[in-house]
């Protein structure tokens, strides 16, 4: 008898033991998926037509991050050292976490087809973000390279998403930039700006401290910037955002016989958001441009940007989602983007 009750008290013991272990490994796996889920759903953006990359950030920090999408994988790699690997995130549960002395980049001969340029070129750029710090924090992606300072036309400049650009209007807020040039922006009698000053200006800041998401699009011809899914729409006030110059003034649609960007009668003008650009993306061509842009062609780089001769405004903050096409969605494209973020949810952990 004695011996039956030790048999089942040392039964019932390995039987609490393996509940007891079976319960705390349900707990970890739990906590795993639950600390990796994601708010959105990533087939909203894979599915979209026109898309060439889109990265999640799901890698852990010494990795590259890959897009997974189409033949070309465009390995954004570490420079300065790892960047961390955080959980939260609308795509794949994780974002990479940028601390303003690390970013992303993929060199200029891999970047395929993310080398978007031409005269007829389009582009748009979606990206999920927390912004930390704008005083510091400038760019979110592009092949932008500004070359050496003011009045410097070495530069081999595409497209970018950056922010905070105060020079003509842009303070604290969200402006994507366009370059024909790659170099400074050129007047249409040919005279040289001392910058690149064609960018949409949004009416409202960037978000700071809380999940957003940012994107522009470009149709050859205007320049569009949505902040969470909207265009958000702003006049041109020549004054107030510095645009005084004729460029911005005289030589909008109507004087390149161009129609506005609902399809109506051109502006005189070239406005803010939309802006109207309308000669294309810059080309970098090594051997027409080897005297003149001795740098080469611009890196693909996440949150920074070569310019006034080094890599510069690092960005702070967490990267959740980010995806480039070859083409310009419309209005309602972009906020179903948005709508795939769920920035929402991010934003109640």
């Amino acid at each position: 008898m004695k011996q039956a009750d030790t048999q089942a008290a040392g039964a019932n013991r390995m039987a609490s033991r393996a509940t007891l272990i079976a319960s705390v490994a349900s707990l970890l796996v739990a906590s795993v998926s639950l600390a990796a889920e994601p708010t959105g759903d990533p087939s909203v953006v894979k599915e979209m037509p026109g898309l060439v990359a889109f990265w999640t950030f799901s890698e852990p920090a010494g990795e590259e991050r890959r897009s997974y999408v189409g033949p070309e994988e465009f390995p954004l790699v570490e420079v300065g050292g790892k960047i961390d690997r955080v959980e939260g995130g609308p795509y794949s549960g994780y974002s990479a976490s940028l601390d303003g002395k690390h970013h992303l980049k993929i060199p200029y001969v891999a970047t395929g087809r993310l080398n978007i340029s031409g005269p007829d070129a389009e582009v748009t750029m979606f990206a999920v973000a927390r912004i930390v710090d704008l005083r510091r924090s400038r760019t979110i992606a592009g092949m932008w390279c500004e070359g050496m300072g003011a009045h410097d036309d070495s530069g081999t400049r595409q497209y970018g998403l950056l922010m905070n650009m105060p020079a003509y209007g842009g303070g604290n807020k969200l402006v994507p930039h366009i370059s024909s040039e790659g170099g400074v922006t050129r007047r249409a009698d040919g005279s040289p700006f001392p910058w690149c000053c064609d960018y949409a200006v949004t009416k409202h800041d960037v978000p700071t401290e809380e999940w957003c998401t940012l994107a522009f699009s470009y149709d050859s011809k205007y320049v569009r910037a949505y902040i969470n899914g909207k265009l958000d729409k702003r006049e041109l006030d020549p004054a107030k955002d510095r645009r005084t110059d004729p460029y911005f003034t005289e030589q909008g649609p109507a004087f390149h016989g161009d129609p506005g960007p609902d399809g109506g009668p051109g502006a005189k003008d070239r406005g803010m958001n939309p802006y109207y650009h309308g000669r294309g993306i810059f080309a970098y061509d090594p051997a027409k441009h080897a005297n003149t842009k001795i740098m080469g062609g611009s890196d693909f780089m996440v949150g920074a940007r070569f310019a006034i001769g080094h890599t510069r405004e690092q960005t702070v903050g967490l990267f959740g989602g980010l995806a480039v096409f070859d083409r310009a969605l419309s209005n309602d494209e972009i906020q179903q983007l948005h709508d795939s973020a769920r920035v929402d949810l991010l934003n109640q952990r």
